[in-house]
């Protein structure tokens, strides 16, 4: 089994919940209109990683988004550009916000992933995580308790290519020592999740949906690999 991390297996908080990590951690105040209005301006700026995407990318900027999960230095520069086209009160918000975003604090596993995941690992099925991130985020799975059921984790900015790219899921298959064929890819974006299939992966589509909105839908996927370890 392959899976995504954002909109599959974890959500990123609010653009809200966000911006106002970063306002504790700065020490700056804001009345609560201000902060709900910088907030919405984040979310249609496209700055919240995991988030929702841009409305509109900014010339200057289409390059480091076309690129944004191949290095670090693209995902940080694509973001933080992103936000500072939002004005707020004091310039170390923008790498408070990008410091925000990678902390495990920051992200909520959905209510099925440990159940799903652990009965995955019952069963003998190898895992992989294989993400478009430019950061680290086996931090993330081990502070929510989900590291252990995960065999390898396969990230754009570790071997400088992005899903769609055939190379990632490739890897994750060699990582997990299977056949493309013998893998299931579960992600939440037809694109670059869909690009499984060109290996010869299936493929397996949820919605990216707020936590509270997606209660059981990784559960689907415990139909497609039957369980043969009860006896009849």
């Amino acid at each position: 089994m392959l899976f995504d991390f954002s909109g599959t297996l974890f959500r990123i908080e609010s653009a809200e919940s966000w911006l106002r990590a970063a306002l504790e951690e700065t020490g700056t105040a804001l009345p609560e209109e201000e902060l709900a209005r910088h907030a919405r301006d984040l979310e249609e700026a496209g700055a919240l990683p995991g988030g929702a995407p841009p409305v509109a990318v900014p010339p200057e900027l289409a390059e480091a988004w076309s690129a944004r999960d191949r290095t670090a230095e693209s995902h940080r520069a694509a973001f933080t550009g992103l936000a500072r086209h939002v004005p707020l009160p004091h310039p170390e918000l923008y790498d408070a916000l990008y410091a925000r975003h990678r902390q495990p604090a920051a992200w909520r596993p959905y209510p099925d992933a440990a159940e799903v995941l652990g009965e995955l690992r019952r069963r003998g099925i190898r895992i992989a995580v294989v993400s478009n991130i430019g950061w680290d985020l086996r931090p993330v799975f081990r502070a929510h308790g989900l590291d252990p059921l995960v065999d390898a984790y396969v990230l754009s900015y570790e071997h400088g290519t992005q899903k769609p790219d055939p190379r990632l899921f490739r890897a994750a298959c060699d990582a997990l020592s299977l056949a493309p064929h013998e893998a299931l890819m579960v992600g939440d974006d037809r694109r670059a999740d869909g690009g499984a299939a060109t290996v010869g992966c299936r493929v397996h589509l949820v919605d990216h949906l707020p936590v509270d909105r997606r209660p059981d839908a990784l559960r689907a996927v415990l139909e497609l690999f039957p369980d043969r370890t009860t006896p009849p």
